[in-house]
């Protein structure tokens, strides 16, 4: 049995796997895991099957008369460098986007190399998952504190009131937070004394362990955080602490919440008067509580606007960068909040270069996903002709997604990085896929900076990659000197020792060789695990962790402001100009009628992304897929449980199983994302047989969080009646 990290959700589980004869028997959790101390989930136990999944290619596919056929690695890359460099030459870089997806995140050599490429290519069209999830928590980060991943997140084991909006952690094991079992951590809150709200339109999971759950609108977030802001002003209960000093923009924000006081906001948000107000006085009296809000406020139309007064609240009441309200991690490597000169930095950018259809600012280098299809559809200079898509199924998790399935058809060269053949790769001119990540190491790049505890983790293979397979860091590479001019064959090797000393440099300038030499002879991820170790806070190396199967234990939160920012001023920037105008939007629509029926998506333990679908563990049991609706709904409508219905929106229409239930509020329907299995020329054979319903077929790609350029997902108004 050998210690593992799971690679399948943020939460980023240590597990204990028995393998045998190349196959896992036997999964448990890891007792002595410093990060999840025993902890597992379902999608954990299911590791095996993915390492064994039939249907998980197991070499390239080159695309020929409209089918997939095998191919060897040299054919596979002689394909692409026939194709790629003619449409770089002849149309420029921006005719070739990137788009990376959620468990890019998860493999460290796709996550580090891709990035790494997109440099390379030097394209202006870089999309990912991020517009489609969780930009706009990091836009108001970054705007605040200086750097898109200085994320504050809630000291959980020291709370004694924590604040759900939006989110379900039970479900998730956090967002944007690296929690794992926080449903066993909610009830040790609960157990020495404390209190759980949760704020949601759905009972979630998180909702029924909850001692309250409140209600809301969807997109009625920003509102209810409005009329927050309001009473801790008008109330004289804000405070900000030690804070004080460090913190400038507090009149630009209480003069922004004036006109929105909790009697004003309350039919907007769905939520009393009343309730707000206590809310807030509970905020501002608690010694140690914490405001966290996720995916339900940020995939909203005001998704930037609520995530950014989610951390106007927490400073307002003292309890931002405090123990048990919420904190900023100490990662070991790759945090650029500690590395450089800290307190103070050149703070974030936006808008540098705009989409060249819809003229979409970018954020944090990339434009909106949802920018996508119309970059490929127009012709014009800057057209995209070729995409290079990296573990991402956006046809199903992008809105419109028939639309975008249409353009991805019309590519001259696409190039999907895939295990897969799902219904975006079917798109595909060649697949490369990964072998299984059991095969390779594991360290977690960017889930310590978000994580509820300091740690540092790395995994051993446990099994040999296959004979020939290379491993996807080194077909990146590969990529990357096709794109460098050097054709199809170069030494891989000999061109990961130059991008390292490239990065090197920037750094050290003349002491290159003897950095180097310390991390020698590694190669590949395992190189920039080392060198991030050693430049990181602990100073750190790779060896160091290797010798702690289980983990170092680096300690719990602390506070680390001033030292964090990195903001021009040097301060927390409470009121930046962007947020601050952005109220006004929310003024003007505050006497927005409620639409009779909306729409939300929902989280689920077994199936947060879609190729989970495949696994028989995981889809096994009840059929998920459902739409949730309140039974006054129902009755309106006429729906029956368990019978089928048709949801439509502007000419788009999806069929879908009822399923009637109080645990919705009235008036809001709720859908899981990531389904739709029944698309041909897929090869997902436990998916297909209850392919559900594409809740992303009915949202238009116009719908966007005007400042992070985020899909509106949620709170949009449907039609439905029964089939």
């Amino acid at each position: 049995m050998t210690s593992r990290i799971c690679p399948l959700c943020e939460a980023c589980c240590g597990l204990d796997i028995t393998v045998e004869d190349g196959h896992v028997t036997a999964i448990r959790g890891d007792a002595d895991d410093v990060l999840s101390r025993g902890f597992i989930c379902p999608k954990g136990a299911a590791l095996g099957e993915l390492h064994d999944d039939p249907d998980r290619l197991r070499g390239p596919l080159i695309k020929r008369d409209g089918g997939f056929v095998a191919a060897t690695w040299d054919e596979a890359f002689a394909e692409i460098a026939a194709r790629l460099p003619p449409i770089i030459d002849a149309y420029g870089p921006n005719a070739v986007a990137t788009y990376a997806g959620n468990p890019t995140a998860h493999k460290a050599g796709l996550l580090l190399y891709g990035m790494r490429l997109s440099r390379e290519l030097r394209t202006a069209n870089v999309f990912s998952a991020s517009t489609l999830d969780q930009m706009p928590k990091q836009l108001a980060s970054g705007l605040l504190f200086g750097h898109w991943l200085s994320v504050a997140v809630p000291d959980l084991d020291r709370t004694e009131l924590l604040v759900v909006l939006g989110a379900n952690p039970v479900a998730s094991n956090g967002s944007m937070w690296t929690v794992p079992d926080f449903r066993g951590k909610a009830k040790a809150l609960q157990a020495r004394g404390g209190t759980l709200v949760v704020i949601d339109p759905r009972r979630t999971e998180t909702a029924a362990l909850a001692d309250e759950h409140h209600f809301i609108r969807p997109g009625g977030d920003a509102f209810l955080l409005l009329g927050i802001v309001h009473t801790l002003v008008t109330e004289g209960l804000v405070r900000l602490g030690r804070l004080a000093p460090h913190v400038t923009g507090v009149d630009a924000v209480a003069e922004a919440a004036r006109d929105f006081a909790p009697e004003v906001v309350a039919d907007r948000c769905g939520m009393p008067a009343a309730t707000i107000r206590d809310l807030a006085r509970r905020l501002a009296t608690t010694p140690r509580a914490a405001l966290y809000a996720r995916i339900g406020a940020c995939t909203q139309t005001y998704g930037t606007l609520a995530s950014w007064l989610v951390d106007v609240i927490n400073t307002l009441t003292g309890h931002l960068d405090a123990v048990g309200g919420v904190m900023f991690p100490k990662a070991a490597a790759f945090a650029a909040n500690t590395a450089g000169a800290s307190g103070r930095g050149k703070g974030v950018t936006t808008g540098r270069r705009h989409s060249r259809v819809s003229g979409a600012p970018e954020v944090f280098g990339e434009l909106p996903v949802t920018c996508l299809a119309e970059e490929i559809e127009t012709p014009g200079e800057g057209q995209v002709r070729a995409l290079i898509a990296i573990a991402g199924n956006p046809v199903l998790s992008a809105p419109n997604g028939p639309r975008l399935a249409q353009a991805l058809a019309s590519l001259e060269l696409m190039v999907s990085f895939d295990i897969y053949l799902n219904e975006t790769s079917r798109h595909a001119h060649v697949i490369l896929p990964g072998y299984s990540s059991l095969a390779e190491p594991h360290f977690d790049v960017a889930f310590p900076q978000l994580a509820w505890r300091n740690t540092a983790r790395y995994s051993e293979p446990l099994v040999a990659p296959p004979a020939g397979h290379p491993a996807e860091w080194e077909l990146l590479v590969r990529l990357i000197g096709i794109v460098r001019g050097r054709g199809a064959n170069v030494d891989v090797a000999a061109l990961d020792d130059e991008l390292a000393a490239d990065d090197v440099r920037r750094l050290a300038g003349p002491m290159t060789e003897a950095v180097l030499a310390a991390v020698a002879p590694r190669r590949g991820p395992d190189r920039l695990f080392d060198l991030a170790l050693r430049a990181g806070p602990y100073r750190l190396t790779l060896d160091a962790v290797r010798a702690a199967p289980h983990g170092l234990d680096l300690g719990e939160l602390a506070p680390r402001i001033p030292e964090l920012l990195r903001t021009p001023s040097g301060m927390i920037e409470l009121a930046p100009p962007a947020l601050i105008s952005d109220v006004a939007r929310a003024r003007a629509d505050l006497a927005r009628p409620a639409p009779p029926l909306v729409i939300i998506g929902r989280r689920q333990l077994r199936s947060n992304n879609s190729w989970m679908h495949n696994l028989p563990t995981l889809a096994k049991g009840k059929f998920r897929g459902t739409a949730l609706v309140h039974p006054d709904d129902a009755a309106r409508l006429a729906l029956q449980d368990g019978g089928r219905a048709r949801i439509s929106r502007e000419g788009r229409a999806i069929d879908v199983q009822v399923e009637i239930s109080d645990h919705m509020m009235p008036g809001v329907v709720s859908l899981p994302h990531g389904w739709g299995h029944d698309l041909a020329g897929t090869q997902l054979a436990v998916a297909s047989q209850r392919p559900g319903a594409n809740l992303n077929a009915l949202l238009g790609d116009d719908l966007r969080d005007p400042l992070s350029g985020t899909a509106v997902l949620s709170g949009v108004a449907i039609e439905m009646h029964p089939l």
